[in-house]
């Protein structure tokens, strides 16, 4: 029997810091968390940053991922419209954390918090086409791929399809009763 580890997500504390300014800064996963150019980022950028989406509670939700009292990532509900009632889905996790189970079960939770708690009615998502592992998540997730922007994101020297996926609140409901 595979045992996953057990995953939480909780706000953010002072201790988390220095965890989630390594994952921030980390160079080498730039393209699959960020649609920006990479570039090296210093402590006191980041704080700023985090204190800017901060500021911004209506339009950001953002968690730790917790795994037995240890963060080891983020996800997000950004770009919250509360008019159309959608959010766009974001999660950037430790390299020690990917392919343990723990993404599919923080997507598998931010997804309830957004059609449960947050009363959205509809999550989207974009992903390099690239990184299958990711697409995988997010389809069992119940999230659709709805398009693609060709040659869109430019990745360690060439140009990759960004695909666009997307989740309704009724269709995730209706994947639940099939469970």
């Amino acid at each position: 029997m595979i045992q996953h580890p057990a995953v939480t997500l909780r706000p953010r504390t002072d201790a988390d810091y220095d965890a989630l300014y390594a994952l921030a800064a980390e160079l080498e996963t730039w393209e699959q968390r960020s649609p920006l150019r990479p570039a090296a980022m210093t402590r006191k950028g980041w704080e700023a940053r985090v204190a800017e989406y901060d500021a911004d509670p209506n339009g950001n939700l953002s968690f730790v991922v917790d795994v037995d009292g240890e963060a080891v990532g983020t996800v997000s509900l950004f770009d919250i419209d509360g008019f159309t009632a959608t959010a766009e889905v974001g999660i950037a996790l430790a390299a020690p954390a990917r392919g343990r189970g723990i993404g599919s079960e923080a997507i598998r939770q931010i997804v309830e918090f957004g059609f449960v708690r947050a009363n959205l009615r509809r999550l989207h998502l974009e992903v390099i086409a690239s990184n299958a592992g990711a697409i995988r998540v997010y389809e069992k997730a119940g999230f659709v791929v709805e398009g693609r922007q060709r040659e869109h994101a430019w990745v360690r020297g060439h140009y990759e399809d960004i695909v666009r996926m997307g989740l309704l609140r009724d269709e995730w409901r209706a994947a639940l009763g099939d469970r």
